[in-house]
């Protein structure tokens, strides 16, 4: 299998890498790397995509939508073709990545990224939420591989109780946090009904480089009213 190395950063966290790969299946696959782990490419985009869809079919009207990571947009795209969304806020931590968005070295990125509605945020997840001062009616995080396949270390509070309670606490009213992982994380569902009283776990079949693999997204609800 031939990769080709299209872009490459080198950031205080590591390197950035945009290759890409023959297929036999498909037209080229674009590949992204953070910090020499494997995060997503264009071939097996569906678990980003029902990140935002099973978010999106719990809520009325997810009118604001908050998005931590940008990866290659397939959540973003996602979330912009429902038309109840009015505005969605990208939070990612890496400039080149949002870079090569803009400028096509990611082909289908200037056309996502100039709907009006969206807009990035460069900055790291949890100052952006913890600085927050507005409430989303979805929460979507997707800014690792999961607690037990972290890319970078440092991400591990984003799996923890006082994270995910200041996601709640930004949630409106029966707004739904959704949170992605590559592999299944008990205690990351434990924290999360603790958070919230209730969560649920579901497990996505999913082909990742001809391989059968399976996904995890974890979802709960802020109560529409607290006890």
């Amino acid at each position: 299998m031939e990769h080709v190395e299209l872009a490459r950063a080198e950031t205080e966290r590591g390197d950035v890498v945009l290759r890409r790969r023959s297929s036999d299946t498909a037209a080229d696959v674009l590949e992204l790397r953070v910090n020499g782990v494997f995060v997503m490419d264009t071939l097996e985009t569906t678990s980003e995509i029902e990140l935002a869809a099973q978010a999106l079919d719990l809520v009325e009207r997810p009118a604001s939508v908050l998005i931590g990571g940008l990866g290659l947009g397939y959540t973003l795209q996602r979330v912009l073709a429902d038309p109840r969304v009015e505005r969605a806020v990208v939070v990612e931590i890496e400039e080149p990545l949002v870079q090569w968005m803009r400028d096509g070295t990611v082909p289908h990125g200037p056309a996502l990224l100039a709907d009006t509605r969206a807009s990035v945020v460069n900055a790291d997840i949890s100052m952006a939420i913890a600085e927050a001062r507005s409430t989303y009616d979805l929460v979507l995080l997707d800014v690792d591989n999961g607690p037990g396949y972290l890319v970078h270390a440092g991400n591990e509070t984003v799996y923890e109780q006082p994270f995910l309670a200041q996601c709640r606490d930004l949630l409106a009213p029966g707004g739904v946090l959704v949170v992605w992982s590559a592999n299944a994380a008990p205690g990351l569902l434990g924290a999360m009904r603790s958070v919230f009283g209730e969560a649920e776990e579901q497990a996505h079949d999913v082909l990742l480089q001809d391989r059968p693999e399976q996904y995890y997204l974890y979802l709960a609800r802020r109560p529409v009213t607290q006890v």
